[in-house]
């Protein structure tokens, strides 16, 4: 199983951008940016929760888990 990021999906449904959500959320554009790609090894649950706080959103719209197999052909 894998993690997958949909953050950019949830950005664009609300019209936000990177450096706006970054500085809404308190967080380096650097760090958001690694989020956002996927990158990221981790996040803190206070840093989920101001990015869901922000989007009006809930964790499993931005995280979802999928087959390894599905992570490889997305």
């Amino acid at each position: 199983m894998a993690i997958k990021v949909n953050l950019s999906r949830v950005m664009k449904e609300r019209e936000i951008s990177l450096t706006q959500l970054a500085e809404e959320v308190g967080i380096t554009l650097a760090n958001l940016s690694i989020l956002k790609t996927g990158k990221a090894k981790a996040i803190r649950f206070s840093t989920l929760d101001a990015i869901c706080r922000v989007l009006e959103c809930q964790p499993g719209d931005i995280l979802v888990q999928e087959d390894e197999s599905d992570a490889k052909s997305g």
